[in-house]
């Protein structure tokens, strides 16, 4: 495995971008759980800081495709230093307003304005697509390769961010993920040789969703996933926590990314000859029938070591599931217009992710411990069934490439930036 991975990095310049932009990454899985806790505990109010938080995901969902058509226009280096400089003003002035007591509103302005920063996981993809443009089996390597980078960003962010505010002070979590996300992208920016070059927008091709059907089809299924995560993180701490043991609730979170983070590297080892909207019902599918285990195991009462089982079963079905549906993205947009298809589609799970975690919040508060399992189990079989009802939308932008041969699109870079 490791030498199949090792590849990746023949080209000058890509394993510093790639580092870099991890760097970056690592930040934006740390700002939830930063933001939630610095202001919990700055204004003893869970309600107050869920609002904040839930105020900046509606701000990703609306701004992530425009700064996404940005990049598509001007330029990875361009847009992205101009977006993580005008993030960072903002993004102060909330650390300042909670640590010295600012009025509420003062957070609806800051959080939202700083939370709109750019996708780094979409543009590391875009890179891998330029470097291997004539190599698929390559570009499928580097999407699982950096898949399972997200899903370690989501191991480790939320419990360096805990733990940097538990140990120091409320704002420390939030600070650091500043500083990294400004230190990667400037970073990530300075690579230069590494690049892909902005390609110009051809007549007819500006109406990426209104155009593109295989991306009209993914929207609703990753929506469908994102209710699956979202409900499943909030369900899983509720459950340690009634069980007395709310400290194990973040462990059992991140077993589920390890999961995906293993199947991922796993996934990208596999050489495919279904077209990729087969490799999506089959990884919906098969996601769905995982997310049974823990529901079965809560319900069961069969305490938290089987749980953990099931949960890190469970996460092996997600990598296999986003690789597949951004590949679908990857085959239906424009490559001139591909980094705004690529963040409509990491929008659609955002707002999934937000929804899922409010609903199972509400389950979680009024039924019995574990039943919140059915939620997530609930969207999983939601995302098949949306993805059997569009599987001919899914398949069209693989069959027209097949009779008129290769075209642009087939270069370009699927993300998942997600999240979650």
């Amino acid at each position: 495995m490791l030498a199949s991975y090792r590849r990746l990095f023949a080209p000058p310049g890509a394993l510093a971008f790639t580092l870099a932009g991890l760097l970056g990454r690592l930040s934006f899985s740390m700002t939830g759980v930063g933001t939630v806790v610095m202001i919990a505990a700055r204004r003893d109010s869970y309600a107050l800081a869920g609002a904040v938080s839930a105020a900046g995901v509606a701000a990703v969902a609306i701004g992530l495709p425009l700064l996404g058509r940005l990049v598509d226009r001007h330029g990875q280096r361009r847009v992205a230093v101009r977006g993580v400089l005008a993030a960072a003003v903002p993004f102060a002035g909330l650390l300042l307003c909670v640590h010295y007591g600012a009025p509420a509103w003062t957070y609806f302005v800051c959080w939202p304005a700083a939370s709109v920063q750019p996708n780094l996981g979409g543009m590391a993809r875009a890179r891998w697509a330029h470097l291997y443009r004539d190599d698929p089996a390559a570009r499928h390597l580097a999407n699982s390769f950096e898949q399972a980078l997200d899903e370690f960003c989501f191991m480790a962010g939320p419990v360096l961010s805990m733990l940097l505010c538990t140990s120091f002070f409320p704002e420390a979590g939030l600070l650091i993920a500043g500083l990294l996300s400004v230190t990667g992208v400037l970073l990530f920016a300075a690579q230069r040789r590494t690049e892909p070059p902005v390609r110009p927008t051809a007549h007819g091709e500006g109406g990426v969703v209104r155009q593109a059907g295989g991306l009209r089809a993914v929207l609703p299924i990753f929506l469908a996933t994102g209710v699956a995560f979202g409900s499943m993180e909030v369900t899983t701490i509720a459950y340690s926590d009634a069980l007395g043991q709310r400290a194990a609730g973040g462990g059992l979170l991140a077993l589920v990314a390890a999961g995906s983070c293993v199947s991922g590297l796993a996934f990208g080892l596999v050489r495919f000859r279904r077209p990729a909207a087969a490799r999506l019902l089959a990884g919906t599918a098969a996601m769905a029938a995982l997310l049974l285990l823990p529901t079965a195991a809560a319900l069961s009462g069969a305490g938290l070591t089987v749980l953990a089982v099931a949960l890190f079963a469970a996460g092996s079905g997600t990598a296999p599931t986003m690789v597949a549906g951004m590949t679908v993205v990857q085959e239906s947009v424009p490559e001139s217009r591909l980094n705004e298809g690529m963040s409509l589609a990491v929008s659609g799970i955002v707002v999934g992710i937000s929804a899922g975690s409010a609903l199972g919040g509400a389950i979680a508060q009024h039924a019995s411990p574990g039943t919140g399992y059915l939620l997530p189990a609930g969207a999983a079989a939601s995302a098949v069934l949306l993805t059997a009802l569009g599987y001919r939308r899914l398949r069209r932008p693989a069959a027209a490439r097949a009779a008129h041969g290769p075209s642009a699109a087939e270069n370009s870079a699927v993300a998942v930036g997600a999240g979650r």
